[in-house]
């Protein structure tokens, strides 16, 4: 039987599901500022994870210490079977990383950014070639090495970003909002290449600002001020954050900005936001709304929906709920 020593526990590489990243009671302080305030999670081998939280929530921060390009206060980290205490150069070896804002360089072709990036990992040069071949069949891309990366489509840039992240086969992969600024059908395919990654064996921690992506999670995890405040599940998140029915409520004509804020005050409601040209809510009493409904369908078309994980982010992150 074949095993093998992975995230902490001995398993049967052939059937086991390994985890892939560990953190326990990890704090990270700059002076007198706490960026990240103790938290714990594990991810697992194959997993999309998903870190969401608003600007400046710790996000980053706890990346970047998962990458090993930052050393902790406080806590214990282990990715990919790699700890703290083995060196940042063993933890950087097993993971890829790629950025919204800087992956490649605009001003070279795309076989110069890679021939970089293979010099920088100190690939052999029959390992590269090969990789190359590998990810550029992965991510589909037909156009010439000698394209400059300048002149590619954002979609493609990015799908040549990733194929850049992977090119030394990291167990797990940091997304860092891979698909800002690229249009809705470049982030569809860019996330099919996501889930391919995933069912292939490899981690793939991503955070994003668009909430459909973070509904392709198999889970995610909820920061703010430092700390996570929620973890499970996309549809476990909707459960926790609204026990009670969500309800759309669609105008039948124009609203005062002083009813909007009057309904957004309204003590039948737990939970009162826009959304889009309408609103949605959920009722602290089902019994209590039943008897008011009528005083609005006059003014809204009222129907039962399922929240949405905007819903759950306004609700926790931001403070929504009253």
């Amino acid at each position: 039987m074949n095993f093998s020593y992975v995230g902490g526990l001995m398993t049967n590489a052939d059937t086991a599901v390994e985890v892939a990243v560990e953190v326990k009671d990890l704090t990270v302080k700059f002076g007198d500022f706490t960026a990240v305030d103790a938290i714990s999670f594990s991810v697992k081998r194959g997993e999309i994870f998903g870190f969401l939280g608003a600007n400046g929530a710790g996000k980053t921060t706890t990346i970047r210490v998962l990458c090993g390009l930052l050393v902790p206060t406080e806590g214990f980290v282990r990715v990919a079977d790699r700890s703290l205490e083995d060196g940042e150069k063993a933890i950087k070896s097993q993971v890829g990383y790629m950025s919204q804002k800087f992956t490649l360089y605009n001003d070279l072709t795309v076989e110069e950014n890679l021939n970089f990036t293979a010099s920088l990992r100190k690939l052999d040069r029959q390992v590269f070639l090969k990789r190359r071949k590998e990810l550029f069949d992965f991510i589909s891309f037909d156009r010439s090495l000698k394209s400059m990366v300048s002149d590619l489509p954002g979609g493609t840039k990015q799908q040549v970003s990733l194929a850049s992240a992977l090119l030394h086969d990291p167990s797990v992969v940091f997304l860092d909002e891979p698909t800002a600024g690229v249009s809705p059908a470049s982030r569809g395919r860019f996330w099919a290449l996501i889930r391919k990654l995933a069912d292939s064996g490899k981690t793939v921690f991503v955070t994003t600002h668009y909430m459909d992506e973070a509904e392709q999670c198999d889970r995610i995890a909820l920061m703010r001020e430092g700390k996570i405040i929620a973890l499970d599940t996309p549809a476990g998140l909707k459960a926790s954050a609204f026990p009670k029915p969500m309800y759309e409520f669609d105008p039948k004509g124009a609203l005062r900005f002083e009813e909007i804020t009057t309904l957004g005050k309204n003590p039948l409601f737990s939970f009162f936001e826009p959304y889009g040209l309408r609103f949605h809510a959920s009722p602290r009493d089902e019994k209590e709304w039943a008897e008011h409904k009528g005083e609005f369908e006059s003014r809204f078309t009222i129907r039962k929906i399922q929240p949405s994980l905007e819903d759950v982010f306004i609700h926790t992150v931001e403070g929504g709920s009253k």
